[in-house]
C-alpha cells in the first residue's frame, strides 16, 4: 500500500495535468479518480447526487466528503479497479486525525453509499468500504448553545421593530424558538404556510425527508407573525417566501429567499446588539425552544412530536436541564 500522505492543498483538488475531470451535462464535474473509470461510472456518480440524495444539505455534505476521498485516491495513484477495503480503512484512519468523530463518520458513509450505487450499477464488483469500521462516539448531550428563557427574551425585546426587516428577524426566532424548527424548514416556508385553522393560527413545516409538520402556533408567535405579515403586506401573496432577503441597507424586504447563511449573520448581529455573549447558531433555537418547554414540565414524547424527532434519543440531545444542576452542584464548592 502507498505511504499515506497528509490531506493538503494538492490533496484537496487532486487535480494535476494528467487528472483532468470528465464533464458530464453542462454543469457536473466528474472527478478523474471515477472518470477514469470510463463513461458508465461517470454517469453513475451523476446519478447518485442527482437522483439517490434528495436532500441538497445532505447532498452537499456528501459531495464534498467524497471529493476529498477521490483528491486522496488520486494522490496515492489508486484507480476503481486497484482500490481495496485497507486503502478506504487507512483514509478513514488518516481522517481522524484531522476532524471529529462524527465527521468521520459522516465521511465513510459517504463513499460507502457511494460504492453501494456503483455496485449497483455495475461499475465495480464490491463495495471496498462496505467492511470498513468508523470510530466510535457515543453522544448523551448535545453540543449546540443554548439561551436561558430570559436570555431568548431579551433577544426578542431588543429587535427593533419599527421596520420591515425588524419585524421579519423578530418573526422568523421566535418560529425557531416556539415551533422547535429547523432553519432550513423556517426558511423554506411560504406565506400559505402560516395559515388559519380553527380561528387558530397554524405552521406549515417541510421538515427532512419530504415530511410535513403542521403545529398550532404560540399566542407570542402569532402576534409577532400577525404584525410583521400585516405591516410589510406580505400577506396579500400567499406564495412569496415568508422570510425574504432585505435589499442592501435599504430596510426593503426583497421577493428572494432568505438562505441560511443569511439567517445565521442575521443572528449574530441581532444577539451582537442584545449583549449575548453566548455564540448561538441557528439550532440554537431549536434547543432552547426544546429545553425551556421541559423545564416548564412538558413531556419529553410531546417534544419529540413537536420537533419532528424519529426518536426521543435524538430530542433528548436538545435538553440542556442538566447544564443548571451542574452548575448549581459546583457552585457549592466554597472555600
Amino acid at each position: 500500500m502507498a505511504d499515506l500522505e497528509p490531506l493538503g492543498d494538492d490533496a484537496d483538488n487532486g487535480l494535476g495535468r494528467e487528472n483532468l475531470p470528465m464533464v458530464v451535462g453542462a454543469t457536473t464535474v466528474v472527478p478523474a479518480f471515477i472518470a477514469d473509470g470510463g463513461s458508465r461510472a461517470g454517469y453513475a456518480f451523476v446519478d447518485f447526487f442527482t437522483a439517490q440524495i434528495r436532500n441538497p444539505n445532505t447532498r452537499a455534505a456528501y459531495a464534498v466528503a467524497v471529493r476529498a476521498f477521490c483528491a486522496w485516491c488520486d494522490v496515492q495513484r489508486l484507480t476503481l479497479r486497484t482500490l481495496r477495503t485497507h486503502h478506504v480503512a487507512a483514509y478513514v484512519e488518516l481522517l481522524g486525525r484531522r476532524y471529529s468523530p462524527p465527521s468521520v463518520k459522516q465521511h465513510l458513509a459517504a463513499v460507502r453509499m457511494l460504492f453501494d450505487w456503483l455496485v449497483v450499477r455495475q461499475v465495480v464488483e464490491v463495495n471496498p468500504a462496505a467492511a470498513v469500521r468508523g470510530p466510535k462516539h457515543v453522544v448523551k448531550k448535545g453540543k449546540t448553545p443554548v439561551l436561558e428563557a430570559d436570555e431568548a427574551r431579551q433577544l426578542l425585546d431588543s429587535i427593533d421593530v419599527s421596520t420591515p426587516v425588524g419585524l421579519r428577524d423578530r418573526a422568523l426566532i421566535a418560529l425557531l424558538i416556539y415551533t422547535f424548527a429547523r432553519v432550513s424548514a423556517a426558511i423554506g416556508m411560504t406565506v400559505a404556510d402560516y395559515y388559519v385553522q380553527g380561528r387558530r393560527s397554524w405552521v406549515r413545516l417541510h421538515e427532512k425527508g419530504g415530511k410535513r409538520h403542521e403545529m398550532p402556533a404560540h399566542h407570542l408567535l402569532e402576534t409577532y407573525m400577525d404584525s410583521y405579515l400585516g405591516d410589510t403586506g406580505l400577506a396579500a401573496d400567499k406564495s412569496a417566501p415568508l422570510f425574504p432577503t432585505a435589499a442592501g441597507r435599504t430596510g426593503k424586504l426583497t421577493d428572494r429567499r432568505m438562505t441560511r447563511t443569511d439567517a445565521l449573520r442575521m443572528i449574530w448581529r441581532r444577539a451582537t446588539a442584545a449583549g449575548i455573549a453566548t455564540e448561538l447558531g441557528c439550532h440554537s433555537f431549536r434547543a432552547t425552544g426544546i429545553t425551556v418547554y421541559l423545564k416548564n414540565g412538558g413531556l419529553l414524547e410531546h417534544a419529540q412530536q413537536m420537533a419532528a424527532h424519529e426518536s426521543a434519543r435524538t430530542t433528548k440531545l436538545y435538553d440542556r436541564r442538566s447544564d443548571k444542576i451542574t452548575l448549581d452542584e459546583v457552585e457549592k464548592i466554597m472555600l
